[in-house]
């Protein structure tokens, strides 16, 4: 009988994660287990990725100041786009760095960097795409409440 010493056995997967990763590769057998499958994503970014939460913390601001300020139905459906394409953002770019982690595993390799660094970009763009957008909507509103409670 070998032994195995503490570094064979922690790389090795427990039955639990071995059982889901074997899942992984299977298509969903209905559209409630695809639902799933996408809610298990979402709550992995909330629990993993410090960004994701900050931009859905900014986004429930924004939506609720735009509450509060009375804005239209057209300016709260940008306002509400705009926080979705921040946060798909987010998603893709863990996606996309899990996968370049996957593959080049604990090397470096400038290929990596440069997906890595794409997508991060992605992101910023976005978010400071939603920041024009929501600086353009609310502000106006919120600065003639301001004035109106001033003066």
């Amino acid at each position: 009988m070998s032994q195995q010493t503490s570094t064979e056995t922690a790389s090795q997967p427990s039955p639990a994660s071995k059982a889901n990763r074997e899942l992984s590769w299977r298509v969903a057998s209905n559209l409630f287990v695809s639902f799933r499958y996408a809610w298990a994503g979402l709550h992995y970014a909330f629990r993993t990725q410090r960004n994701f939460r900050i931009h859905l913390l900014v986004g429930t601001v924004a939506l609720g100041l735009g509450v509060y300020l009375q804005l239209t139905a057209v300016e709260m459906a940008i306002i509400g786009l705009t926080i979705g394409a921040v946060l798909t953002m987010e998603l893709l770019n863990t996606a996309i760095e899990s996968v370049v982690d996957l593959t080049v595993k604990q090397s470096y390799h400038d290929l990596a960097k440069i997906a890595k660094d794409c997508a991060a970009g992605a992101v910023l763009t976005s978010a400071l795409a939603a920041v024009i957008v929501a600086g353009s909507l609310l502000l106006p509103p919120l600065l003639q409440r301001i004035l109106l409670w001033v003066g």
